[in-house]
């Protein structure tokens, strides 16, 4: 046993019973039908410890705690704790006083949860004990573990199916010619079939935006009386007109909005050429 190992508690029932068992006369087994289970011999507190890979079973006085027994256990399952035959309440133990002398006795608990929970503390307690011993043997020799091995073996091929990739590439066509970009502004073209529309205003607006240039064309400017258009500025007051009222025929005069017509003179003024 090592120095600096602590001893822990795995398991602690508070009442355990003990038995004196006759010799075994035959190597099936013990059966505790032939113990006097009226009669136990001592009764008091079950305490099982471990400290480093024993585990202790101690038979503890209920009230003071001073020991009764005490069974060490190197190996589960084995001749330190043997179960009997006919009950899964009841074990045979094999106790010593540290003097090298050792007895067998018999255990027992009232309830067999009590049973099952002393073999299951024993159980995983060896378990541990065996999984430390796994891990130091792969610590000192760490290249005997197993390796896996992925290299290809003699003979041995394999096959990769490519058709479904060649289709794939076959399908995606030339790629498209992007256009070039003027001014690092990249413009998409106009769509096919596309026509620019001229914005015409409604009827209503037509007639104010007409009447408004009438009106500011017949204005008396400085007392004068208005000048006759020219040619070219008839020219261009026909062109406006015809933007103005699309919808209205070549020759046709436009609607008179209220304005004086040109001939007529102002009142106090004379008419041009009299």
């Amino acid at each position: 046993m090592e120095k600096g190992e602590y001893e822990s508690v795995l398991c602690v029932k508070p009442e355990v019973h003990v038995y004196r068992i006759p010799p075994r006369a035959t190597n099936r087994g013990y059966r505790a039908a032939e113990w006097q289970l009226d009669q136990p011999s001592w009764s008091g507190r079950l305490r099982i410890t471990a400290k480093g890979q024993v585990a202790y079973i101690k038979l503890e006085d209920r009230t003071s705690g001073e020991l009764f027994a005490q069974a060490p256990v190197d190996q589960f399952p084995g001749t330190a704790v043997e179960s009997v035959m006919d009950s899964s309440r009841y074990f045979v133990i094999r106790i010593e006083d540290g003097n090298g002398r050792r007895a067998f006795i018999g255990i027992g608990f009232g309830d067999r949860g009590d049973a099952f929970d002393f073999n299951v503390a024993l159980q995983d307690h060896f378990k541990w004990v065996k999984q430390q011993c796994e891990f130091a043997k792969q610590a000192e020799n760490p290249d005997q573990g197993p390796k896996l091995d992925l290299s290809f073996k003699e003979g041995q091929t394999i096959k990769l199916n490519i058709a479904n990739m060649k289709k794939k590439e076959g399908a995606a066509g030339p790629p498209r010619a992007r256009p070039a970009s003027t001014g690092g502004l990249s413009l998409l073209p106009p769509p096919p079939g596309g026509k620019t529309s001229t914005l015409i205003p409604p009827p209503g607006e037509q007639l104010s935006v007409a009447a408004s240039i009438v009106q500011t064309a017949l204005a008396p400017n400085s007392g004068r009386p208005p000048a006759r258009l020219s040619q070219a500025q008839a020219g261009s007051s026909s062109d406006l007109s015809t933007t103005l009222f699309p919808h209205t025929t070549s020759g046709k005069e436009l609607p008179h909005l209220g304005g004086r017509k040109e001939d007529e003179a102002l009142p106090g003024q004379p008419l041009f050429g009299a």
